[in-house]
């Protein structure tokens, strides 16, 4: 090892994990169920994983993770992700690799759609859980920012439509 090289921030899980359908949290956000397969208390910080069945029209507001990046792993179905003005249209067996601090959006456009994202820190899955700890109600937009905000991610515009 040289003196110039760094560690992976991975370096830091040292605990062995395996998560069932039984053990994983399920999260309610924005009018769906996000099913947290790793969470970032299981990597050390450093990611999470988190699968959602969605139907059309189920998206997010445009926004930006200040310092996580947001891969799209699109199982079924088919969303458009939008990433610096551009609009891509990712269906089953498409990837979309969103880096902090690009403005980004998504919306199912099929009538169903399987995904998996990966955050690269543990704030999304954090976010969502203090969004929907809410009365299980979806926050007013203003409140949700406010959370938001409180997790790294800024709100930069409305929700995407189909």
């Amino acid at each position: 090892m040289t003196g110039t090289q760094q560690l992976s921030p991975a370096s830091r899980i040292v605990r062995p994990v395996v998560t069932t359908r039984q053990t994983q949290r399920m999260i309610p956000f924005l009018g769906e169920w996000y099913r947290v397969w790793v969470s970032g208390q299981d990597t050390a910080g450093t990611f999470a994983v988190l699968d959602t069945e969605a139907t059309r029209g189920h998206g997010s507001p445009m926004h930006l993770h200040r310092n996580d990046c947001e891969v799209f792993l699109v199982l079924e179905g088919t969303l458009r992700v939008v990433v610096d003005g551009q609009e891509h249209e990712a269906g089953a067996g498409s990837a979309a690799v969103l880096p902090a601090g690009r403005p980004h959006g998504f919306v199912v456009t099929s009538e169903t759609a399987r995904y998996l994202t990966v955050h690269h820190g543990p704030t999304f899955e954090q976010f969502i859980a203090a969004a929907s700890g809410e009365d299980d109600q979806v926050p007013d937009a203003s409140r949700l920012a406010e959370i938001a905000a409180a997790h790294g991610i800024d709100i930069v515009g409305p929700p995407l439509v189909p």
